[in-house]
């Protein structure tokens, strides 16, 4: 079964579930979004039963705003534990402390920022809300002046993000701090099938601007950034899925090689792929398959042949995430055209509403490797040169 929710449903998605049945939870805020007649709709109360029934039913969320139905309607079960593990950051950390027995981590509550003693904190470090979404209160700390900052901007954006999101998808009253993990950075979309088996369905290479940069800004999947990982991430979900015990259950999981060339996570999310329906996707406009379906049909990607005539090509998703320092309210348009316009090959356009969420939109494109200077760029503009400011 599926579970759709804010803040956004791709166009793919909905047909994926109207072309193969897929039964979605007739939960209020789906038929808000349209899913309801000519479709397979599920009542709330045997979507209750059928999870209830079968301990390793298949289930996947859009948003893990759908977490908190779960939380509410499913708690007999064991999967909203099997949620939290994940969710929770300092849980998870918990779990993976026998696979990273010397990593530093600690949770604090926001209203102990202020006399938080830096003196046995390893320096750089990361700081970010315990249960979070989208890099919203993420903050690299660098040293004491940095601090100071960084304590001034999570309150500012505690503030501003607070009626966003559930609280079980972003919640600000608890911090994790946790050691920084310098090195490459990849979000891998993947499930662990009935055996408890990690199938990858894609892999993406996370690139920044500066080592003070924590946006999610630009992503970049390609044949030589999957064959060059599989294998080891293959290994490191299997560690995972071992310590958790989970089946039949979809992530997008944030991670890190080091100079060392261990895999260390940042973080996995449960439930789903990539958020705002876009890893999934993309995985589709640039090889060909649907992820959702080989999730719901237990299969695997046949990735030898999928990357067959794929060298040289970079598929990346843009995150237009609002870093013109102006807020969404005070911007009466941005510029798609001329966005697009810097683009070789743009694969498709996704517009968001910026009044009411921090991004002006996602944009897919397939980009030739000698023109990765046209990423580069978008990845180091604050984008202000695409919008018009509110008279």
């Amino acid at each position: 079964m599926i579970f759709v929710d804010k803040p956004y449903i791709s166009d793919f998605l909905r047909k994926t579930i109207k072309q193969n049945g897929f039964p979605v939870v007739k939960t209020e805020i789906a038929e808000k979004l349209g899913f309801n007649n000519g479709l397979n709709m599920l009542d709330e109360e045997k979507a209750i039963q059928q999870a209830k029934s079968s301990e390793n039913i298949l289930i996947y969320t859009t948003s893990e705003n759908a977490i908190g139905w779960i939380a509410k309607h499913l708690s007999s079960t064991k999967l909203p534990k099997k949620i939290e593990l994940f969710k929770d950051k300092a849980k998870f950390r918990t779990l993976i402390e026998p696979m990273y027995p010397d990593f530093y981590f600690r949770e604090i509550q926001l209203y102990e920022l202020d006399d938080l003693s830096l003196e046995n904190i390893p320096m750089p470090f990361i700081i970010k809300p315990a249960v979070g979404f989208f890099s919203m209160g993420v903050y690299k700390v660098t040293g004491p002046g940095k601090w100071e900052q960084v304590k001034e901007a999570i309150r500012t954006e505690v503030h501003r993000a607070k009626d966003l999101y559930p609280t079980e998808v972003l919640n600000t009253k608890s911090f994790i701090i946790e050691q920084c993990i310098e090195g490459e950075e990849f979000a891998v979309d993947a499930y662990f099938d009935a055996k408890g088996d990690p199938v990858i369905l894609n892999i993406h290479k996370h690139i920044f601007s500066s080592n003070e940069d924590v946006s999610d800004r630009v992503y970049i999947s390609s044949k030589e950034i999957i064959e060059n990982n599989i294998d080891q991430f293959y290994a490191f979900l299997k560690e995972i899925g071992r310590l958790s015990g989970v089946r039949n259950f979809p992530v997008h999981a944030e991670i890190r090689r080091d100079r060392n060339g261990s895999v260390l996570p940042i973080e996995i999310n449960p439930m789903r792929f990539g958020g705002w329906c876009s890893t999934a996707d993309a995985a589709h406009l640039a090889y060909g398959f649907n992820p959702y379906v080989l999730y719901f049909s237990q299969k695997r990607p046949e990735w030898k042949e999928i990357l067959k005539n794929k060298e040289g090509k970079l598929y990346s998703i843009v995150v237009l995430d609002n870093s013109t320092g102006i807020e969404g309210t005070q911007i009466a348009s941005f510029d798609y055209d001329r966005l697009l316009s810097n683009f070789e090959k743009p694969l498709e356009l996704r517009k968001i509403d910026y009044e009411e969420y921090p991004v002006f939109g996602f944009l897919f494109t397939e980009t030739k490797e000698q023109n990765i200077f046209e990423l580069e760029r978008v990845l180091k503009s604050d984008l202000k040169e695409f919008i018009t400011v509110s008279e």
